[in-house]
């Protein structure tokens, strides 16, 4: 039971290694940017993530008449 947990550990330990060599062994290494926002292509075709259109979609318009309380 022992030698299987430590074999996996081993292997995991090991992937996570190669897939970090540009990240953990260059001086500029960095993980890549995955966030919808950050896709030239989608900013191209004017395309933002939920979050950024939530944002936008709640700040108050500087048009907007306000109400008398």
């Amino acid at each position: 039971m022992l030698y299987t947990v430590l074999i996996t550990l081993a292997i995991v330990g090991i992937c996570v290694l190669l897939l970090g060599v540009k990240v953990f062994f260059t001086k500029l290494g960095k993980f890549p940017h995955f966030h919808i926002s950050g896709n030239k292509e989608m900013m191209k075709r004017g395309i933002d993530c939920v979050e950024s259109q939530d944002r936008n979609a709640r700040k108050p318009s500087r048009l907007a008449i306000k109400e008398k309380k």
